[in-house]
């Protein structure tokens, strides 16, 4: 049986074999979240959910679904949540010191839900209907913007870029860009990289990426589209539809191939790095 790496992995290596990454697709404004629980997805879930094209935000389990009175509709196919699970915690002993330590094992698992648009007997019961997008608010993402802490320097300049060594970013003018949705889009692209620096979340090698297409550069460029895009969702536009080369596209694919953690690590960091911006890291970390 494959694990839990090589399933998402596997759904996600689909949608870039045929030609979109889930992140840069125009997913639903609002993040998906379990209706009985109401707590957001977070993680990789947003993208395996939101890259399902349902028009509901809500999801359930089977038997969710029957507790509301309902149940799923015949011949409907699940989607899969991951989640980590701490194992009971083990005394281990090493031989070589004679010290023993305590470890609880963390492993990635993963159960089935359904989008209440694959139920019958809930949504028009609880007043759901299709749950439509809302219309983009654009004043939440200039609160997001300028309510990051500890926020790099912005420039003005003819490309968009982060620059470690000045820990700044650098943006066109507005006025360059086709829609606003691409612009804050762009915009949150580039201040989820300034989150790898020391003085934020900190990433690994972010002072020192190597070249286009080697493995870190594809792995921090991942984080950043990611994060941009649960930014996105919880500003309620869609990101910009920036079409990635099939060269880059393909780097992706063999990278992800060559290592089915690459992906669900990366959107763990991403979301680390959303939460830094929207100032949220300290909240959560405190839950």
């Amino acid at each position: 049986m494959p694990n839990v790496y090589e399933i998402v992995t596997e759904q996600v290596i689909k949608e870039l074999e045929n030609g979109t990454a889930p992140w840069r697709k125009p997913w639903r404004a609002e993040i998906p979240v379990n209706l009985i629980s109401g707590k957001e997805y977070r993680g990789i879930n947003p993208f395996l959910l939101g890259s399902q094209g349902y028009g509901s935000r809500y999801w359930v389990t089977f038997n969710q679904a029957k507790k509301l009175g309902g149940h799923i509709r015949k011949g409907e196919k699940s989607s899969i949540v991951t989640f980590w699970n701490i194992g009971e915690e083990k005394i281990i002993h090493n031989a070589e010191t004679g010290k023993d330590r305590k470890s609880k094992p963390i492993l990635l698992r993963y159960y089935a839900v359904f989008n209440v648009e694959q139920t019958e007997g809930i949504a028009d019961k609880l007043g759901l209907g299709n749950a439509g997008p809302r219309v983009p608010n654009i004043e939440a993402c200039d609160a997001i913007v300028s309510g990051m802490p500890n926020a790099p320097a912005m420039e003005q300049s003819d490309k968009a870029w982060y620059r470690p060594s000045t820990d700044s970013v650098g943006m066109p003018a507005r006025s360059l860009f086709n829609s606003s949705e691409e612009y804050y889009s762009t915009l949150f692209h580039e201040l989820a990289h300034s989150t790898g620096h020391s003085s934020r979340v900190g990433r690994d090698g972010i002072e020192d990426i190597a070249a286009f297409g080697s493995e870190s550069y594809s792995k921090e460029e991942l984080i950043a589209e990611m994060g941009a895009a649960m930014l996105c969702g919880v500003t309620g536009i869609s990101p910009a539809t920036i079409p990635n080369s099939a060269a880059y596209l393909q780097s992706w694919i063999n990278r992800l191939k060559g290592d089915s953690k690459l992906l669900v690590s990366a959107a763990s960091q991403a979301q680390k790095a959303a939460d830094y911006i929207r100032g949220t890291s300290a909240a959560i970390e405190t839950e």
